[in-house]
């Protein structure tokens, strides 16, 4: 089967340029500074009001890939496998939609709730054809969204972040330096590769993390079942042998 990783990374519009029933939206609960300072710097979490700047892929089996993001033309180059290559949004989302149609199965961390639906809606808004279903059955086997996974499909409430799941399990954290909420002041500042690069933490972290969900966690049927052991090592056949 071939898998492929995905995360986006977005940058939100300054909160003076959106139009004014946009602006009254945002704000009909705020009732502070903080509260509009709040408002302000969520702007990059909806995608009508923030634009993708980078989206990378990464085959979790071959380690190879591709970062594409937003930057005025630049020569592509190539880091650790990964492909870094500058393009306008909409060339980003043809790259990422002529990409993900190859494979039989994508992992994300969050992304039926977050990359997925911007992935689509940024689509639409730039007239650009889907080449597949990004929302399939949440149970089934083509999107594998980590996040769905750690949390047992609700079963657990608290959703922990890519950051700290990472720091539970042992694996570098990307956000160490960096955080999504930096993402917009990078992008204004010009330093687009750097967010190329940031993106390319989150894949491998998630990667890191995919490779502890699929061998210590998920449990597939077919595969050796695990076999109880009593205090003489004999294996408990049935639940008549077990004393509580």
């Amino acid at each position: 089967m071939s898998r492929v990783i995905f995360d986006i990374e977005t940058a939100g519009s300054e909160f003076d340029a959106l139009e004014e029933p946009f602006k009254d939206y945002f704000l009909r609960f705020a009732e502070s500074e903080d509260d509009v300072a709040a408002v302000k710097d969520s702007l990059s979490f909806y995608p009508l009001t923030a634009e993708i700047v980078a989206i990378g892929m990464l085959n979790p089996d071959s380690g190879r890939g591709a970062v594409y993001y937003q930057a005025p033309p630049a020569p592509s180059v190539e880091e650790d496998g990964l492909i870094f290559e500058a393009s306008t949004e909409k060339e980003i989302l043809e790259k990422f939609w002529r990409a993900i149609r190859s494979y039989d199965q994508f992992i994300t961390f969050n992304g039926r709730c977050f990359d997925c639906p911007f992935i689509m809606t940024r689509t639409a808004l730039h007239r650009t054809a889907p080449t597949r279903d990004l929302m399939p059955n949440r149970y089934g086997n083509a999107h594998i969204d980590l996040l769905d996974q750690l949390t047992f499909f609700g079963a657990v409430r608290r959703r922990f972040s890519l950051d700290l799941w990472c720091r539970f399990f042992g694996i570098e954290s990307p956000k160490k330096e960096t955080s999504g909420h930096e993402v917009k002041d990078l992008f204004r500042a010009g330093r687009r590769l750097e967010i190329a690069r940031y993106c390319a933490g989150d894949l491998k972290a998630t990667k890191s993390l995919l490779d502890y969900w699929q061998n210590y966690i998920r449990f597939t049927p077919g595969e050796r079942p695990f076999q109880a052991k009593g205090a003489a090592g004999d294996t408990l056949k049935d639940n008549k042998d077990v004393r509580t």
